[in-house]
């Protein structure tokens, strides 16, 4: 079982940078792919970074990339997403989430790929 605890959004003005945590808590070990995804109103929850279970392999959306860093902490079991320049489009409620993967390098980038869902975090950017 993974539980998921989110936090760090907030207002902000356009050109500002916001980081968003995520606490994970596992009872049982192995390696557990992490992502970020958001929803914007009336929209689909989308992909916007994910990280393998070593922590060594990220990937992001296109829309975030160069602007958006997807990190883990081991030691506190946290996963940031550090969000830079950010833009009025990148308002939405933030989501992360969690999956066992059987190789610790694999990458999930797609919502089915993930079991274990945080509550979710509201990130306005005004322009």
């Amino acid at each position: 079982q993974v539980q998921l605890v989110e936090s760090g959004g907030g207002l902000v003005q356009a050109g500002d940078s916001l980081r968003l945590s995520c606490a994970f808590s596992i009872r049982t070990v192995g390696s557990i792919g992490m992502g970020w995804f958001r929803q914007a109103p009336g929209k689909e929850r989308v992909f916007v970074a994910a990280i393998s279970g070593s922590g060594e392999r990220t990937v992001y959306d296109d829309s975030v990339k160069g602007r958006f860093t997807i990190s883990r902490d081991s030691a506190t079991k946290t996963v940031y997403l550090q969000m830079n320049s950010l833009k009025p489009e990148d308002t939405a409620v933030y989501y992360c989430a969690a999956a066992w993967t059987v190789q610790n390098y694999v990458l999930l980038t797609t919502a089915q790929d993930y079991k274990y869902w945080g509550q979710g975090t509201q990130v306005t950017v005004a322009s």
